[in-house]
């Protein structure tokens, strides 16, 4: 595979907005961990596979366990996760599909149990800011495989 083009060159600005989004996504609160988990669960929706690589490098580095990585396309079918991560996981797969029926009153009510309003706020952001990155990256067919992640905290 081959890239189409280089967005960062191209529009610096429009990636440097992009990168303020992920700089207030770092300091809201929301747990890295947590993070990094609906990225990686937003790229597997969208089949990019840059995100893949960098998200699963990117919890690998803040100490996150192998298993939960390996098992989150079946997150509902495995114990590895909070009630807070399920509720989280199902709203970015709603906010991610949102062409298939919206984002369902129940998953709303299921996501308000376990989040602020703030921290909903900062969910969707993130979700959305996935999303914008997996759309980026495949239209412009970023080779996925150089990407290294920073020295981080555990996840945990």
């Amino acid at each position: 595979m081959e890239a189409r083009f280089n967005g960062m060159k191209a529009a610096p600005g429009g990636y440097g907005a992009m990168l303020g989004l992920e700089k207030y996504l770092q300091e809201c609160g929301l747990e890295q961990g947590l993070l990094h988990l609906i990225k990686l669960r937003a790229s597997q929706v969208n089949g990019c596979a840059y995100c893949l690589d960098m998200h699963w490098k990117d919890l690998r580095a803040i100490g996150e366990k192998e298993q939960r990585m390996y098992s989150l396309d079946a997150w509902r079918e495995c114990p590895y996760y909070t009630e807070r991560e399920r509720a989280a996981l199902a709203w970015t797969e709603v906010v991610t599909l949102i062409s298939d029926g919206h984002v369902p009153d129940a998953v709303y009510e299921e996501v308000r149990a376990y989040f602020s309003e703030k921290e909903m706020c900062d969910l969707t952001l993130a979700v959305a800011a996935i999303n914008a990155w997996n759309r980026l990256a495949i239209s412009s067919r970023t080779v996925p495989g150089g990407y290294q992640a920073p020295a981080g905290k555990a996840a945990h």
